[in-house]
């Protein structure tokens, strides 16, 4: 058996407006709409947004990460559309930072 990957798919409260809101981030369009489940196809990366009824608590165990040439441009951009920072890390020859969109879901982007 072979598997490769073909989606990350997020859950959240409003599929629709959640996705809206990662479309503008990434400049794509909505793909695929059916109420409960909408789908961003932004190349190479398909993202999923499905409705769930329970609330998010704490930290997500899977998340995105983006990669920028101008990371912190990229990041006042997200902030100024309504992600939250979390966080500057720093490692060997690695920067990032951590933010959640406006559910609250974590993802990174690095330089």
């Amino acid at each position: 058996m072979e598997l490769s990957a073909k989606m990350i798919t997020i859950d959240c409260a409003e599929p629709r407006e959640l996705a809206d809101w990662w479309a503008g981030v990434l400049g794509v369009e909505v793909a695929q709409d059916f109420g409960e489940f909408v789908v961003l196809a932004a190349q190479p990366l398909v993202l999923g947004f499905q409705r769930v009824p329970e609330e998010k608590v704490g930290k997500n165990r899977i998340h995105v990460d983006f990669a920028s040439p101008d990371r912190k441009g990229d990041v006042d951009r997200l902030v100024k559309m309504g992600a939250t920072t979390v966080g500057e890390h720093t490692a060997p020859g690695l920067a990032w930072t951590t933010l959640q969109d406006p559910a609250g879901n974590e993802f990174c982007v690095s330089g």
